[in-house]
């Protein structure tokens, strides 16, 4: 980007807010959002106390119209996954995007990018993706995107990697429109392996009513030894403060399966109601605020709900710094095709000249019919 541009950019099934917060990070005050758009009510409201758009969000993103969004750069999408059709006419479909996806909310993707038709489409989702329905989903949507008319890039990386104590693999799709110069666009690698869980745990004794009680931890022992017996690895998983933690997800046993012991409680008198006493190995869940540490969000994030929806929003959320190092990388090829001085094509690669080639507006048009879709929220679905 050159001069004063700044690039617009929408933010589709939003969550919290954390691939946006990534890219606010790496493009500083050269990116304004448009557009958000999330349909969990719970969602919203943390979205809404960490982010003062002059705009409403958005709820069923299946119920906008394309020509009623903003005309944007860049697209965020943290879709969930759900199974694609590559049928083709065998079944009935169109072989065009709006026929294979049909069904998905990834559609809601292609068809709001193929109307507007931006620089660079974002999207992260679980490792899994690309094996999701025999490899049938992550071929569609590569496909899509070639389509519209854009180059693929895409790769898994760990979020222990970059800062955060958290073993977290997702994997990261990037499409930059065809007539953009992406040759020299590379994923970032690593920049920090070193932290633990100590360095996210709370300076303070946290509250009694993170701890479990003894009744309840004793199920999970009983628990994970049926499956044990079994062969099976499932069960709780208490964390030394030294170690990294699993991923963190919105679901399931996630809050179980990264439990750690911390000495430091005082008072052992519960504060809400539970069965049997505070147990005497002092093992606790982790509090919301230390999951938004793994997630790399920042002190002055507001958590402004009730601990269940805010285990969820950041189980289902994203590992800020990973999108933020994707997203300086993406801006340097940004910057080179907006023929900035030096022109850099990654924050790695160094300094390449290119010719600066404008893409045409396309000229307005309906955009393709879809049947009702599932709804879905977040920024990624749970692994």
């Amino acid at each position: 980007m050159s001069g004063k541009e700044v690039l617009k950019s929408i933010d589709l099934f939003a969550g919290i807010g954390g691939i946006r917060m990534g890219f606010d990070q790496a493009f500083g005050d050269g990116i304004e959002t448009e557009f958000v758009s999330e349909w969990d009510e719970y969602a919203q409201a943390t979205y809404r106390a960490n982010y003062h758009d002059p705009f409403e969000i958005a709820g069923d993103i299946t119920q906008v119209d394309a020509k009623d969004i903003p005309a944007f750069d860049i697209c965020l999408a943290g879709f969930p996954c759900q199974a694609f059709s590559i049928a083709g006419r065998k079944q009935g479909f169109e072989d065009d995007y709006n026929g294979r996806c049909r069904g998905t909310l990834f559609l809601d993707v292609a068809r709001i990018c193929d109307y507007h038709k931006p620089k660079v489409i974002f999207c992260e989702n679980v490792k899994g993706l690309v094996m999701h329905d025999r490899g049938n989903t992550f071929k569609v949507i590569t496909e899509t995107f070639e389509q519209l008319g854009y180059k693929v890039y895409y790769k898994v990386l760990n979020s222990m990697d970059f800062g955060v104590p958290q073993n977290r693999e997702r994997i990261y799709i990037v499409a930059f429109r065809n007539d953009i110069d992406s040759s020299g666009f590379e994923f970032p690698e690593p920049t920090d392996s070193t932290k633990r869980i100590s360095d996210i745990m709370e300076k303070e004794p946290v509250s009694v009513r993170y701890y479990l009680s003894d009744t309840y931890l004793e199920s999970l022992k009983k628990h994970k030894a049926r499956h044990e017996s079994k062969g099976n690895g499932f069960g709780y998983v208490v964390r030394g403060q030294d170690e990294v933690a699993g991923a963190i997800v919105c679901g399931g046993m996630g809050r179980e399966r990264n439990l750690i012991v911390d000495d430091r409680l005082v008072d052992r008198t519960p504060v809400t109601h539970i069965k049997g006493s505070v147990n005497d190995e002092n093992v606790r869940k982790m509090t919301p605020r230390e999951w938004a540490r793994l997630q790399g969000f920042p002190e002055d994030f507001q958590l402004p709900l009730a601990d269940v929806h805010l285990y969820k929003q950041l189980g289902n959320s994203v590992t800020v710094p990973v999108i933020r190092a994707i997203a300086e990388e993406i801006k340097a090829v940004l910057d080179a095709d907006a023929g900035s001085e030096p022109v850099v094509t990654s924050v790695k690669s160094g300094v390449v000249a290119k010719e600066v080639y404008r893409w045409p507006r396309r000229p307005p048009r309906n955009p393709p019919t879809r049947p009702a879709a599932t709804r879905g929220s977040g920024a990624s679905t749970t692994a």
